[in-house]
């Protein structure tokens, strides 16, 4: 394995893990907009039931409280409780894709270190030589995980 191997590979997998980052945050901020918009339709819809339900009323007094009903109505304990499931979900789910991501990074870099150190280190950098044990401990046995 060269130097340019060895350097290209480790990018190579930097890029990979970069990648997969911005795909996660990309994903959980597609799924909080898409959350957020089925409980705002839901919202509105059944505010809007309500709402028409009040326009039939022939009371003053009915139709008086028509803005506070609504504003209570966003408050509602089971929107926030919803709202609070999908947001546990969802960070979740990131918190997994993210460990994914990284177990697979290390992996991939623990092989590169492995192949590095089964190559001749006489044409490593100095550098590298040094730090090499370091980051793949088993490497160093020629043992793989």
């Amino acid at each position: 394995m060269t130097d340019k191997t060895i350097s290209l590979d480790l990018y190579k997998a930097n890029a990979a893990l970069q990648l997969r980052l911005t795909r996660l945050l990309q994903e959980s901020g597609h799924h909080w907009l898409q959350s957020m918009q089925q409980t705002s339709a839901e919202g509105l819809a059944e505010t809007s039931a309500k709402i028409e339900g009040l326009l039939q009323s022939a009371s003053w007094q009915t139709l008086a409280t028509l803005p506070t009903e609504s504003f209570w109505r966003l408050l509602r304990a089971s929107d926030a409780k919803t709202a609070q499931q999908i947001a546990l979900q969802n960070q979740a789910a990131f918190t997994q894709g993210v460990q994914q991501a990284l177990q697979a990074w290390q992996e991939e870099i623990t092989r590169i270190m492995a192949a590095a150190s089964d190559s001749s280190r006489a044409g490593l950098p100095e550098s590298w030589a040094a730090w090499l044990p370091r980051l793949a401990p088993h490497a160093k046995n020629g043992d793989e995980k």
